[in-house]
């Protein structure tokens, strides 16, 4: 079976309004919460997505019950603590790095051994990140290099622990913060500035948490607890799935988006920030707050002269999902762009900083890359007549929905393999991108 699409037809202008499929990172955090919790959770618009899938399929295995129909899910959790599944069981996270670390954090407390596995391209990725801190609670793990697959023992009666993260990773912190949960004391974390989600799920839930915001670092204290009550969650919109038709939008003469009901936490709005420096506008709409999450209705128009970036890498945290779109922007732009300590791209589902160069090399846009940056020379007038072949990126579904936007905004004919990829994050991504006047061959 082939799995490619051709791209050969630069996208016509367009006006539209959009709704993007839920946040996946509030999707898998609010499952595995609930699978926590003393009764049943609601959430509606859950990301059905590979990711969450395997969330669901996992917490299934160990002895959660679960209903998905349609876009409501439910959750019976059996409370803290209180997994029940057999002996000698393995669970598969997929492609999900979220899922592999945030779960490792729930299991410092299991009874019997587990073996965490993944797909190719998590198993590449390095767990010691997440083990190193979970060991201090008193689990152990067996593993090769560090990676997965992981065989996990947890223990008895973990101990609190102190936690210093330094990588900006909220993978890495929540994991922890999901353990302490289990502990009899107060766990403290010192973390680089990331994604705050699970603070705001625990803010909600009324967990035993403190938090103190510093300007580099947030001080972070957990107390164990005994009880967790059940969440009903709204899912909104993600903004790294919306920042796709956001960039399409802005390379795009003569276009306009609405994207309704997005999430825009201050910790996921980098590329609004650049997108701002570059010179693109971005009005926000109907905003509110939802369970401690910002949400609002995103206007964006397209055309506009776009300004060269000398960017802060203060704002790469909170961009770090958007990279490779930002790089298209910014091969767009009248100047040079330079781009700063982004080693963290290159441990995501495929090496993407490298990924990225190699994208614009094939556009004919000069970029000097070096292990943790990229210096990018914009080129306004680059339409491009050639061919383009994308293939062999790991199934790294930015990766090809990344090059999907450059097809349709630079020209050319691409061929981009791997089209099934999209369905780890964004299943419904070529059905929205048709919908707003996209010519796709599928084969």
């Amino acid at each position: 079976m082939n799995n490619f699409i051709k791209i050969s037809n630069e996208i016509k202008p367009f006006k539209k309004k959009l709704v993007v499929d839920g946040d996946k990172s509030l999707s898998i955090r609010w499952a595995l919460l609930a699978s926590q919790a003393n009764g049943k959770s609601k959430s509606y618009n859950l990301l059905k997505s590979e990711d969450v899938l395997s969330t669901l399929e996992c917490l299934k295995k160990l002895g959660i019950k679960i209903k998905f129909k349609n876009k409501m899910c439910e959750i019976n959790g059996n409370g803290l603590n209180n997994f029940n599944y057999k002996k000698k069981i393995t669970l598969n996270a997929g492609n999900s790095g979220t899922l592999g670390r945030l779960i490792m954090g729930l299991l410092t407390h299991s009874k019997n051994s587990i073996i965490l596995k993944g797909d190719k391209s998590l198993s590449k990725r390095d767990f010691v990140r997440v083990t190193k801190p979970l060991e201090k609670f008193g689990a152990k793990f067996k593993t090769k290099n560090g990676k997965l697959p992981i065989l996990i023992k947890g223990t008895r009666f973990p101990n609190p622990i102190n936690y210093t993260e330094n990588k900006g990773s909220a993978q890495c912190k929540s994991s922890v913060m999901l353990a302490a949960l289990n502990t009899k004391g107060i766990t403290k974390i010192k973390a680089k500035k990331s994604r705050d989600h699970t603070e705001l799920l625990f803010k909600h839930l009324n967990l035993p948490i403190k938090i103190s915001k510093k300007k580099n670092y947030d001080f972070i204290k957990i107390k164990g607890c005994n009880k967790i009550r059940p969440i009903n969650y709204n899912i909104p919109a993600d903004i790294s799935s919306s920042a796709f038709f956001i960039v399409l939008t802005a390379l795009t003469k003569k276009s306009f988006i609405n994207i309704k009901n997005v999430n825009i936490n201050p910790t996921r709005t980098g590329l609004l920030k650049i997108l701002k420096i570059m010179g693109v506008k971005v009005i926000l709409k109907n905003y509110k707050i939802y369970k401690g999450e910002k949400i609002a209705d995103l206007h964006v128009r397209g055309g506009n002269y776009l300004k060269p970036i000398n960017c802060s890498s203060k704002i790469n945290s909170s961009a770090i999902d958007e990279f490779l779109l930002i790089f298209l922007l910014a091969a767009r732009a009248n100047g040079v762009s330079h781009f700063r300590n982004l080693s963290e791209l290159n441990k995501k589902e495929s090496p993407r900083l490298i990924w990225g160069s190699k994208i614009l090399d094939k556009m004919g846009i000069k970029n000097l890359v070096t292990k943790d940056s990229i210096k990018i020379y914009g080129n306004p007038d680059l339409k491009i007549k050639k061919q383009i072949i994308i293939k062999n990126f790991l199934k790294d579904h930015r990766v090809f929905m990344t090059s999907v936007i450059a097809a349709l905004t630079f020209g050319g004919h691409w061929k981009i393999s791997d089209k099934d990829s999209i369905k780890t994050s964004f299943p419904t991504f070529l059905t929205k991108i048709k919908s707003l006047g996209a010519k796709i061959q599928q084969k």
